[in-house]
């Protein structure tokens, strides 16, 4: 599948803002404290920015809102649906830490179970495609789940370290879920790795009880919107090599920078600071990276017909 950049940044943007959101909804830092305002101010954009992303990747995005009717049957409808309806307590939860410098239970709670809600749709609308075999399973919308919690807890161990709240409980949380992110995504590439085939050319065509199909000819000569969009191709080398780079920038790096605060019992000051945004951007580009190999690697069925 061709990688999006505008679908590719998305999802990457937003399950950071839906995880800090969330964590900041459990009210696990000092409401009242400069960093967690600004904390709260960043979650909201980073969904706002991936939100307005992925409309960029609609072609015609000014009629974005008649999505929102089909969310019976659609689930990107549920996800624009759950987007909007999240704002709500995040805004809310958010207002009351800039003005008011406390912590709502009740909102917070709604906004955190929400925003795993909205996560879930946006995994759910590519694990729903029985066409991409490597997509449709149930890892996908866990490996969301699961990376959207792990950027979450890496961001707000940032603004701990900021003054926002424990420099102990937050990065203790942040490690072994970022752990058990990649190791949730390690199981993912290896099912894709080994899947046997549903499609082939042999189902495609229906003449698989004669023998095996092989591809006499292509279609046509030219590049057309399904073999630019579902024909996308990356060496099996390549991307065992940026698997390698996100699984070690999104993962080993920032396990490895919060064990270190972790063990030298920092506190809030600059280079513990320095060291947590360090975690939180590597993490960042792992996360993008893998995003970026998710759609990359996946082949849909479709090119069964081109021999892809």
């Amino acid at each position: 599948m061709h990688p999006a950049f505008s679908i590719v940044i998305f999802t990457t943007l937003s399950g950071l803002g839906y995880g800090l959101a969330a964590v900041l909804g459990l009210g696990l830092l000092d409401p009242a404290a400069t960093a967690t305002k600004i904390a709260h101010l960043l979650a909201l954009a980073l969904i706002a920015t991936g939100l307005l992303s992925s409309m960029l990747h609609l072609g015609n995005p000014q009629r974005a809102w008649r999505a929102l009717s089909q969310w019976r049957s659609s689930w990107l409808s549920r996800e624009g649906v759950m987007a909007l309806i999240t704002f709500l307590p995040l805004a809310w939860s958010a207002w009351a830490s800039l003005f008011e410098g406390r912590y709502l239970v009740a909102p917070g709670l709604i906004g955190a179970v929400f925003c795993a809600l909205t996560v879930y749709c946006t995994a759910m609308i590519y694990a729903s495609l029985r066409s991409v075999q490597a997509w449709h399973t149930p890892l996908t919308p866990l490996c969301y789940l699961m990376f959207s919690a792990a950027g979450g807890f890496v961001l707000a161990s940032f603004f701990a370290f900021a003054g926002a709240g424990s420099t102990a409980l937050v990065p203790a949380l942040a490690v072994p879920v970022t752990i058990a992110a990649w190791i949730a995504k390690l199981f993912w590439r290896h099912g894709m790795r080994t899947l046997r085939p549903i499609s082939t050319p042999e189902t495609a065509t229906g003449l698989g009880r004669i023998g095996r199909v092989r591809l006499f000819e292509r279609p046509h000569v030219n590049e057309n919107y399904l073999t630019s969009e579902m024909g996308f191709k990356i060496a099996r080398k390549h991307a065992a090599k940026l698997s390698a780079i996100a699984f070690f920038l999104g993962g080993a790096v920032p396990v490895l920078l919060l064990l270190v605060l972790l063990l030298a019992g920092a506190g809030a000051g600059l280079s513990a600071l320095l060291i947590a945004l360090l975690a939180a951007w590597c993490h960042a580009a792992g996360v993008l990276m893998e995003r970026w190999l998710f759609f990359a690697e996946a082949r849909h069925s479709v090119m069964n017909y081109y021999g892809g």
